[in-house]
């Protein structure tokens, strides 16, 4: 059921009496506007007593919430019922995105070769050494090579979420958020080739191979044109508005208009959003101010976000597909460590930096899946994949997700010692 027709549901008279939602079957079988209430609400205090309790970082809990409301567990909403919210999902994703690119300093690349050798050769090696590892133990290619393209990324979500909540500063913080960005991107044209060069047929591949160059040159230039136009429009009505109060809501116009045109026109939205926060951020200087999640209805669609996340987990087959499982995430992360580490004194990094920068980017993304397709189901965006190596890969990506922001927050707070507020109470 969509959200808009939430008002016309409440205003109808019930047919059953009201006891029954209180009972779990009640709750099963309740409008799914009022059951992802109930698990919002959820979400948060086990999100706060997760933090408070165990230092835990609070998207954990929302992501747990949405695992135990999902079909893994009590099952009181279908993941089919996530749908009809995408499109508030997508702009939860997209205002996360913005706010990276308004994040990142592209002269920093410039002035630091290695560090921009080490942010493609990272997420690079991450994807070879998934696919030739899963291709030997028995994966088709084609379905090695998708498993490899979704390794490279970092999660750009939990990156954010981890820099709102702790709040560090210093080298390894910064870094990472520019590396979780261009392996994102880098992810994103990989699966677009791959989905040309999946469908191609044998007799025309080296057509195809062009072709796929060809769209993958014309998804990258466009989005770039696209997020350009899009930070210097905000710039321009920052300009002629000049109102605190008004900048959020600027600010989610053009996200909303970037990723809508990126959709109509097959460009990329994750590009295009960072590029504009990136456009945007030059054009304005300090006078850009992005808050985190761009003020509080957008902190709610981040809570949003992470249970969504949530009832994606899958753990089923994990008795049978554990080798390959534990397979690619090795691989992955022997991928990432081995580019960071042989780069890590060139680009300015000591060993425990280093070390602190390859466990944070551990946690794997599925925004570059989830952005090109029109449902929250993989395995209706991706036919042609080997069944199990896409249950392989999405366990795998359940268990990074659960982990990783854990290995990312203690790498941050305790080996690159860069939260400051790391010790400050909550009240």
């Amino acid at each position: 059921m969509p959200p808009t027709a939430a008002i016309d549901t409440w205003l109808a008279p019930a047919s059953a009496p009201s006891s029954t939602l209180w009972t779990l079957d009640g709750l099963r079988g309740a409008d799914p506007v009022l059951g992802f209430a109930i698990v919002l609400l959820l979400a948060v205090v086990i999100g706060e007593a997760l933090h408070r309790r165990l230092h835990l970082p609070r998207m954990l809990g929302h992501m747990i919430t949405g695992a135990l409301a999902s079909p893994l567990a009590f099952r009181l909403l279908e993941r089919t019922d996530l749908d009809p919210w995408k499109p508030l999902i997508d702009l939860a994703i997209g205002v996360l995105v913005f706010e990276l690119g308004s994040r990142i300093r592209p002269r920093w690349l410039i002035d630091n070769p290695s560090l921009a050798l080490t942010c493609v050769l990272e997420g690079a090696f991450a994807g070879i050494a998934v696919t030739v590892v899963m291709h030997a133990m028995g994966v088709p290619l084609v379905s090695a090579v998708l498993a490899g393209a979704v390794a490279m990324s970092t999660s750009p979500v939990i990156t954010l979420g981890l820099v709102h909540e702790m709040r560090p500063r210093g080298q390894v913080t910064e870094r990472l958020l520019i590396t979780t960005a261009i392996n994102c991107v880098l992810t994103m044209v990989a699966i677009k080739a791959w989905r040309v060069l999946a469908a191609a047929d044998a007799p025309t591949w080296s057509d195809d191979l062009l072709n796929a160059a060809t769209s993958a040159v014309f998804v990258v230039s466009g989005s770039l044109l696209l997020g350009m136009a899009a930070g210097w429009l905000l710039a321009k009505l920052s300009e002629a508005i000049r109102g605190v109060a008004a900048a959020p809501v600027l600010q989610i116009a053009v996200v909303i208009l970037a990723a809508t045109l990126a959709a109509q026109w097959k460009l990329s939205p994750l590009l295009a959003l960072l590029v504009a926060g990136m456009a945007a951020r030059r054009k304005m200087g300090h006078m850009l101010t992005v808050e985190p999640h761009l003020g509080s209805a957008g902190a709610a669609l981040g809570v949003m976000l992470f249970i969504s996340l949530g009832m994606l987990f899958t753990l089923d087959g994990i008795a049978t597909l554990w080798p390959w499982v534990l397979a690619l995430v090795a691989a992955r992360l022997a991928g990432k460590a081995f580019a960071v580490a042989v780069l890590a004194r060139p680009s300015g990094l000591s060993g425990r930096q280093a070390v602190a920068l390859i466990l944070a980017l551990q946690p794997m993304s599925s925004l570059a899946v989830l952005l090109t397709a029109d449902t929250l189901g993989w395995t209706a965006e991706l036919p042609g994949v080997e069944g199990r190596m896409l249950q392989a890969l999405l366990i795998a990506t359940t268990l990074l997700h659960l982990v990783g922001p854990v290995l990312a927050q203690w790498a941050l707070k305790s080996l690159a010692d860069e939260c400051p507020h790391a010790n400050t109470k909550d009240h």
